[in-house]
């Protein structure tokens, strides 16, 4: 059995380099068929260590919201921020991933030393950067990101399925399922889905 990573590997070695105020960054929702992208910087307090930290995909939804909740008080700064649908449509997904990433840092009260950030791409954010692959499962603060941004995006989510009621978002959170495609194939796209996304499923003509 593999030995569970040091979530704190990757701050302990910048602190050593005498950055303290370092800061976790990840997204939530790039594949979906609607919604916003979502983003979250967070900046953990070292002296204040959340236990059970680990990629949001990887917890219950029931864990998640303990942790969110555990995130927002006990961090020394935290900021969730979002590209809109129409955003990702004119500019792609992976550039308003990164815009929604630079907001979130923008957002900070607590200017970082230093961004670790999920994935091998840099959101051109005024501070020094490190990409972490899979940082979500291997980096406290990264996790913590995840945790933000996946947790108030399905929220976001499931106050869309109120609005539109037809595509059932509350429980597919936009993602492709087979019941949002069947719901897209009756009703068509709403204000909320993505356009880009949705040439391999409607005609052109039904895109709009």
């Amino acid at each position: 059995m593999d030995e569970a990573p040091d979530m704190l590997f990757f701050e302990k070695e910048e602190q050593k380099k005498g950055r303290r105020r370092i800061c976790g960054v990840d997204e939530a929702g790039r594949g979906p068929l609607a919604g916003p992208v979502y983003a979250s910087a967070v900046i953990l307090n070292p002296a204040d260590v959340i236990e059970d930290l680990d990629d949001s995909k990887k917890l219950s939804e029931k864990k998640r919201e303990q942790l969110f909740s555990q995130i927002i008080k006990r961090a020394l700064s935290f900021c969730v921020a979002s590209a809109s649908e129409r955003e990702i449509d004119e500019m792609n997904i992976l550039n308003a991933t990164m815009l929604a990433m630079c907001r979130a840092v923008e957002g900070l009260h607590i200017v970082p030393d230093i961004v670790l950030v999920d994935g091998n791409r840099t959101p051109g954010v005024p501070v020094p950067v490190r990409t972490i692959v899979g940082g979500d499962g291997k980096s406290a603060s990264v996790a913590a990101a995840s945790i933000l941004a996946k947790v108030s995006r399905d929220r976001y989510m499931k106050e869309l399925g109120l609005t539109y009621p037809d595509y059932l978002f509350e429980m597919h959170k936009g993602y492709p399922t087979k019941k949002h495609v069947e719901q897209l194939l009756i009703f068509g796209p709403c204000a909320a889905h993505r356009r880009t996304f949705l040439k391999n499923i409607l005609p052109k003509e039904r895109i709009g």
